[in-house]
């Protein structure tokens, strides 16, 4: 599969040469003809932009995804466009997707996830304190009934959820402690058991 550039430059200089050819034709033809040149390039060009700012979808690799690959008792992600690696875990038997977080204490999850894994924020106690860049943010101590990573599965697991605005759960350290190696190369996330 051909892989499109990632840098926007590229496109620009795309867009330049279109629109040297355009005002070049304007020599060439008529008015009237320079106008339906006109239109159909810029018919041309409006889909070309479009597949570009569709293009991370498309490629499926969108800021929020991380492949992964795991075999026994290993897991690899490769690094998201956004310069993070994510995970998606079955908490409680619900997909909850995680950024892995080395600077985090503990495993935190949003409200949303919470209720996703079956966990109701509005009955939980809010009287523990997580330390943010924002500043302090309450948070309720839970305890996972079941955590499946690609396989890799753990009971009873204690989390935090997180009481104030947060966009994506986090993987911290309390959960990544139960690997033998966890190593970063080449862009990719290296996770042993």
């Amino acid at each position: 599969m051909t892989q499109l550039p990632d840098n926007p430059l590229i496109y620009l200089i795309g867009l330049a040469i279109l629109l040297g050819a355009l005002f070049s034709m304007r020599h060439l033809f008529g008015r009237l003809k320079l106008a339906q040149h006109s239109a159909t390039l810029s018919l041309g060009l409006l889909a070309v932009l479009a597949t570009f700012a569709l293009w991370q979808d498309i490629r499926g690799n969108g800021p929020n995804r991380s492949a992964v690959y795991a075999q026994s008792g290993q897991i690899e992600l490769t690094r998201a466009r956004d310069g993070h690696y994510y995970a998606t875990l079955l908490i409680n038997g619900s997909p909850i997707e995680f950024v892995v977080d080395t600077g985090a204490t503990s495993v935190v999850l949003t409200q949303s996830a919470a209720r996703q894994a079956g966990l109701d924020p509005d009955t939980l106690a809010f009287f523990t304190e997580a330390m943010t860049a924002n500043g302090p943010v309450p948070t309720s101590p839970v305890t996972l009934k079941t955590v499946d990573f690609e396989g890799l599965n753990d009971r009873n697991v204690r989390a935090f959820v997180n009481g104030g605005e947060m966009s994506t759960s986090l993987l911290g350290m309390s959960y990544l402690n139960r690997f033998d190696r966890i190593e970063i190369s080449q862009g990719k996330l290296l996770l042993v058991r």
